[in-house]
């Protein structure tokens, strides 16, 4: 019987993790989905046909997800009193993996991210990006297929250690009067201050993660991108770290560019970049890049200015993982939009992709393949939501339903 008050718990299996993270996925999964915010509904209506509508293609009736709902965000609140309910936290460690749409983030005042609270309070420690273009769709840049690279940024420090006071507060001054007594620094008195921590442990377990995805998927290259030019203890410890782990941990599969000179031979090169080099670098010669490890808000400026070069923050996909224990959010990059809400006209594409990476992480590849197979077919054939509609001649404009009706007829 489930301990669960709000959630409804469908008739189903666990998804298993051994203890070096990797998943074990029975025929029936039960995966735990966050409807999201704004257009949130309309788009996971219709992600949720064509997840079922691929798994049916590939599997018959062997293989069916059994779709739980969780609560985060408004509905939560109206449902549960919560933004954010302790027993989605709970459902989530308990079966591992969840899907969710955009949710409601205030700017400036009001509560911190629900995004970085679902990120931290679960120990998501690797946001990771995949970044490419999928032929047909329109983009700012010549050459966007030269676009392919997966972004590993760090979930639980830098700027999402929130470790920040306000400018004028008691807090604020004691700890400027600290700073100043015992390491002689020289802060502004109207400050407000953050704090930015780098460990360690942190930097190694996120490169860890990007390195055995290198090795995993036959990549030639993980860069390290910092600003270790200007923070010496922080950025510049993470390119540190980065290439100790090379040695410890990777000797016969990877080599830092230090140690080769630039030349890996049959290895993985591993290398490092500053981050506003890496930001020019990204559009004068992206075909240099495959794999990136990086911090937090670094990680932030680079995959949505990659999303940028292959058509959008919208189609962009995203997940949050644990890969020591196994347990992932896979999710929407993009906002709530919410003057679109319930008007079934937004892209679905962003939470489409993140199941493409949530199918991979189960080991049902055959899912992944056919729902990109089609996704590019429908693309090509120039059916596509109002985003992308506006940007092309010729093109058939769709609504976010009929979308995903149309790359299910390309199964």
């Amino acid at each position: 019987m489930s301990s669960y008050t709000h959630i409804v718990v469908p008739e189903g299996e666990k998804i298993q993790v051994d203890k070096s993270g990797r998943v074990q996925t029975p025929d029936t999964p039960i995966i735990g989905f966050i409807e999201g915010d704004g257009t949130g509904p309309d788009i996971w209506r219709a992600s949720q046909f064509l997840f079922d509508a691929a798994v049916k293609h590939c599997y018959g009736d062997k293989r069916k997800i059994a779709w739980m709902e969780i609560y985060a965000g408004e509905k939560a609140n109206r449902h549960c009193g919560s933004y954010l309910p302790d027993e989605t936290l709970d459902a989530i460690r308990e079966y591992s993996i969840a899907i969710k749409g955009p949710l409601t983030t205030p700017v400036g005042g009001g509560f911190r991210s629900l995004n970085v609270s679902l990120r931290q309070q679960l120990d998501l420690f690797a946001c990771v990006r995949p970044v490419r273009h999928f032929e047909g769709v329109p983009s700012p840049v010549k050459e966007p297929e030269a676009v392919d690279m997966v972004i590993f940024r760090e979930n639980t420090e830098d700027v999402y250690a929130g470790m920040e006071v306000e400018e004028g507060t008691p807090e604020t001054k004691k700890l400027i009067d600290f700073c100043t007594r015992e390491f002689g620094w020289t802060i502004r008195p109207d400050s407000g201050i953050g704090i930015k921590p780098i460990s360690i442990s942190g930097t190694k377990r996120l490169v860890r993660a990007a390195l055995n995805h290198a090795v995993q998927h036959n990549r030639k290259s993980v860069t390290l991108v910092h600003k270790g030019n200007i923070q010496k203890f922080t950025e510049g410890a993470f390119r540190k770290w980065g290439y100790e782990l090379v040695r410890e941990e990777f000797a016969d599969v990877a080599v830092g560019w230090d140690d080769c000179q630039g030349k890996p031979g049959d290895k993985i090169l591993v290398k490092d970049a500053i981050a506003d080099i890496f930001l020019q670098q990204i559009l004068t010669r992206p075909r240099e890049f495959e794999v990136v490890a990086t911090m937090n808000l670094n990680g932030d400026y680079f995959s949505d200015a990659l999303a940028a070069q292959v058509g959008g923050i919208g189609i962009a996909p995203g997940a949050n993982i644990n890969y020591e224990t196994g347990v992932a959010i896979f999710e929407a990059t993009h906002g709530t939009a919410p003057k679109y809400a319930n008007l079934d006209k937004v892209n679905p594409s962003s939470v489409v992709l993140s199941g493409v990476m949530m199918f991979e992480h189960m080991g049902w590849d055959e899912v992944s393949d056919a729902i990109i197979t089609a996704l590019t077919r429908t693309f090509k054939q120039k059916r596509v939501t109002y985003d992308f509609a506006r940007l092309m001649s010729g093109a058939t404009e769709l609504k976010c339903s009929e979308f995903a009706k149309a790359v299910a007829e390309n199964f």
